[in-house]
């Protein structure tokens, strides 16, 4: 008799797909716009965030943000101070952020209060890959210090995304790094993605980032 092999990790994956897809019929019931942000370790997900909310305070927009972390509340305690609500979500070893926890942080949050959530994922650039949390847009940054070469060596998490942000472009000048070989890398992979590059320290790029963000507001109030 044949044996019968279960395919675990496609049951994880449509369990998974079945609690985004009630996180997103939350967040378009509440007109919520809802941010992903992945990236490696030290890419700046966090640096951004904070240049970010800064940036929507000042224009009256109200935003929250899940943090996704192995341990500590760190990050979670850096965006605190922008007068927002950041709920860390500690996975305890996990490399990346699962829809089921993000369903569960939602319940103590009012939603139809907020004109952004932005969802900060574990610093990974492979497991979150796989993984819809119910976003309405994936943004993938990458910062130069990492290297030219991630992109093709990575490249699930640049098909999946729809925005790819070019991190810390101060440094250019100073790092034997090829950007063009990374545009061409995503362009490869994923032709329809925004691309955006900017520089969380000098603030060059900011605002072409706000108007992503506004277009993609703009793109979910009229969904």
């Amino acid at each position: 008799m044949p044996v019968r092999q279960v395919q675990v990790y496609e049951k994880i994956l449509k369990a998974n797909d079945y609690v985004a897809q009630q996180n997103r019929q939350l967040f378009d019931r509440a007109k919520v716009t809802v941010v992903g942000l992945l990236g490696g370790p030290g890419s700046g997900k966090t640096s951004l965030l904070e240049r970010t909310l800064e940036k929507l305070s000042g224009e009256g927009q109200k935003a929250a943000v899940l943090v996704g972390d192995l341990a500590t509340a760190r990050d979670a305690e850096r965006l605190g101070r922008f007068e927002v609500e950041a709920v860390q979500l500690t996975t305890g070893g996990a490399c990346h952020l699962e829809a089921q926890q993000v369903h569960e942080a939602l319940q103590g949050m009012d939603l139809e209060d907020l004109d952004f959530l932005f969802i900060e994922n574990v610093g990974n650039l492979v497991c979150p890959a796989s993984y819809d949390l119910g976003e309405h847009a994936r943004v993938v940054l990458l910062s130069v210090p990492e290297g030219d070469d991630k992109v093709a060596k990575y490249p699930s998490i640049v098909r999946r995304a729809q925005a790819l942000v070019l991190n810390k472009v101060d440094l250019l000048g100073a790092m034997d790094f090829d950007e063009e070989r990374v545009w061409n890398d995503a362009r490869a992979l994923n032709p329809d993605m925004r691309f955006l590059r900017l520089s969380c320290r000098t603030g060059e790029g900011l605002d072409a980032w706000l108007a992503y963000l506004d277009e993609l507001r703009t793109g979910a109030a009229s969904a």
